[in-house]
């Protein structure tokens, strides 16, 4: 086990102490600000983000070692940063108290979110090392002057929601180097640590799952499920971390949701998750299955530390994560799929996932798991390439093999990646694609010219319509090798090299989808 122990502040470092607890806030608290946003024009600063270092972490520790009501802030304080200015942020909390053990650490890590969002003009996503806050103008302006008082005001909600916690002390970091050195030293380890005690419990060892809610001021309609295989989509919450949190707060964000009947043993399919997934969504979702990407996939809340995007062009799926800035090879970047994907909706074709969960053996089983992994950020890859079957190691594209769909198209063929020539699920041995087919169109044959009988010169002088032109077949080159994804024939539609009137294409074997003909009269040059 990573030892808990308080971490050192360098010695000429720039510190604020506040001791005891806040008489009054320049703020108020209160749960109906959870879910507000704060634009870039109405921030003062932005604290971790996209372009910052930054992590939260709670370790538990004996009583004698954590100062009640402490705050630390180590580097600048909110008054005197720049406005409009990004920053490194660390967030710790010591906590203490007869019941509390380091099975609870992540859960009440996990309040952070839920608590900091309590705050008016304060705006926290995320979590662990991807943590998002910004802070407004209006709140600066209203007297709020140093981090010390959103810590304080975190701590007493602590404390009051949650009477377990005796003792919490915080420190706040935004210096780099230092933020930079816990992240490395401390943070990563221990949640590597947590990470890992899942690894060798599985669904079927287990009687219940748990729910987490925490999300849903954001995603109203979202239903997190969190099982053995199937860690939180923002990577905070285990089955173990779930049954902590259920056992001294069973009313709260994380309740224990009975398995009930299995009705589908690879997709993860159970009637007590169904159960529990229309009653909290509202009526919105009826099934859920924890491990498929295509047939009533799991909801999306908008904390996922990564995205699965399906990719109809190579039948394959692609993962990126929160911190790569580059688009896709579909073209997309990781906030726009997150409008797509987020807010509580089972969106067919996207997926939110935790980085745990690319460790889980049943990861995606139902629609060949790895073997249709096709494309992953390079970043991402390197941290879970262990869980990657060694065969597949080589053939899955980073955005140094591929950054466009055509480049994918190349990688995946050279190396000979299974969905070229059909998915073969590790599971129970069945073929569920049927690999790229070779679409090859025929050239039809052009027709002759129609001849004209000349009229006959007794008749009457009538003016005689021009002579249409023959019907020209548009030329179809021969394609080469197409994907074709499941239960969809993609083709390309041919770009004929001339256009008289009377085109006529035929395509066989195809689907096609119009949503709008507009047929206009030939102006007159």
């Amino acid at each position: 086990m990573v030892e808990r122990k308080k971490v050192e502040i360098p010695a000429g470092a720039k510190v604020k102490v506040s001791l005891g607890p806040e008489e009054s806030f320049p703020f108020d608290i209160s749960p109906m600000y959870e879910g507000e946003r704060i634009r870039k024009q109405d921030m003062f600063v932005e604290l971790g983000g996209p372009t910052q270092v930054k992590f939260e972490l709670v370790m538990a520790l004996p009583m004698d070692q954590v100062e009640d009501m402490k705050v630390t802030v180590v580097g600048p304080d909110l008054d005197e940063m720049e406005e409009g200015k990004a920053y490194p942020y660390g967030m710790i909390y010591y906590v203490a108290g007869s019941k509390i053990e380091t099975d609870l650490e992540p859960v009440i890590e996990r309040r952070n979110h839920d608590f900091q969002n309590y705050i008016q003009g304060y705006m926290h996503l995320n979590q662990r090392y991807d943590i998002w806050i910004r802070i407004s103008k209006d709140s600066v302006k209203k007297g709020l002057k140093s981090l010390a008082q959103i810590a304080k005001a975190t701590m007493m909600l602590y404390k009051n929601e949650l009477p377990f916690i005796e003792k919490i002390e915080a420190v706040y970091i935004t210096e780099k180097d230092l933020v930079e050195k816990i992240l490395k030293e401390v943070a990563m380890p221990i949640y590597d640590e947590r990470d890992k005690r899942v690894e060798m419990l599985h669904d079927e060892d287990v009687e219940e799952f748990y729910s987490c809610t925490l999300c849903q001021s954001f995603a109203p309609t979202n239903v997190c499920i969190v099982s053995p295989d199937r860690p939180s989509l923002c990577g905070a919450i285990t089955w173990f971390d779930g049954r902590a949190a259920a056992k001294v707060d069973p009313e709260g964000p994380n309740r224990a949701v009975p398995k009930g009947q299995l009705i589908d043993p690879i997709g993860g399919e159970y009637s007590g998750v169904n159960d529990f997934a229309k009653r909290e969504s509202g009526g919105e979702y009826s099934k859920i299955k924890l491990h498929s990407f295509f047939e009533y996939p799991h909801t999306s809340c908008g904390c996922f530390e990564t995205i699965g995007f399906y990719m109809p062009e190579v039948d394959g799926i692609g993962f990126v994560h929160r911190g790569y800035p580059n688009p896709a090879p579909n073209g997309l970047t990781f906030s726009t799929m997150a409008g797509q994907t987020g807010g509580g909706k089972q969106t067919i074709g996207f997926l939110g996932v935790g980085v745990a969960y690319f460790r889980s053996k049943k990861f995606l089983q139902a629609d060949g798991g790895w073997y249709r992994v096709v494309w992953m950020a390079k970043d991402l890859k390197e941290r879970v390439k262990n869980y990657i079957p060694e065969e597949l190691r080589n053939k899955i594209a980073t955005e140094e093999d591929a950054k466009t769909l055509d480049e994918l198209k190349e990688f995946l063929k050279k190396v000979n990646h299974p969905v070229v020539t059909g998915v073969v699920r590790p599971v129970d041995g069945k073929k569920i694609t049927e690999g790229w087919k070779e679409v090859v169109k025929e050239v039809p044959p052009v027709a002759k010219p129609v001849e004209v009988a000349k009229p006959a010169e007794a008749a009457p002088a009538v003016a005689q319509p021009a002579v249409q032109p023959a019907v020209v077949q548009p030329t179809v080159q021969p394609v080469a090798i197409q994907p074709v994804a499941p239960a969809l024939q993609l083709f390309q539609l041919p770009q004929p090299t001339v256009a008289p009137a009377g085109i006529k294409i035929i395509v066989k074997d195809a689907k096609i989808t119009i949503d709008k003909v507009i047929i206009r009269r030939a102006e007159k040059k």
